[in-house]
């Protein structure tokens, strides 16, 4: 495996977070921006993953710090169910040709954060495995983070 070096990532880590870092964004409001948070629900949160497999890559987390997906209530499920479905119509309208959606559950099914489960939305494109995933092992991110984060966040009040 090849290493990309990647110097502004230590801002993420040096960041200070005590304990979940979604619970603190949850308890946050106040910096939504600064932690591209796209939406609030009374149950759960869009957030932009900070390391996206692709451009507009973002997940959904649940407010409540759950580990596992069967401790989901009734109302949290069917509300993190529903904002998938505008999610993905949120990609799709952004340009998307399709969406990969996901739950890595537990560190061993691929979780970054495993003690608080969060469900991933990865925009799909025309040929975004490339030479350099197949050959180099290295992904190639190819857009301006921000600027995605702007244009899904204004997208998205068209959608809710």
């Amino acid at each position: 495996m090849e290493y990309l070096y990647a110097p502004w990532r230590r801002e993420y880590h040096k960041k200070g977070v005590e304990g979940c870092p979604f619970c603190w964004i949850w308890n946050h409001p106040e910096e939504d921006l600064e932690n591209w948070v796209l939406h609030r629900g009374r149950y759960s949160f869009w957030v932009m993953n900070r390391f996206p497999y692709n451009p507009g890559h973002f997940m959904i987390i649940p407010a409540q710090h759950i580990g596992k997906y069967q401790q989901l209530g009734e109302a949290e499920l069917w509300e993190i169910t529903r904002y998938s479905q505008i999610g993905v119509e949120l990609l799709e309208r952004w340009g998307a040709k399709g969406v990969n959606l996901g739950w890595n559950l537990g560190w061993t099914g691929g979780a970054g954060i495993p003690d608080h489960i969060h469900l991933h939305l990865v925009p799909r494109f025309d040929r975004d495995t490339n030479m350099m995933t197949t050959i180099f092992n290295t992904r190639v991110y190819s857009a301006d983070f921000n600027q995605v984060y702007r244009e899904l966040r204004e997208l998205l009040t068209s959608l809710l």
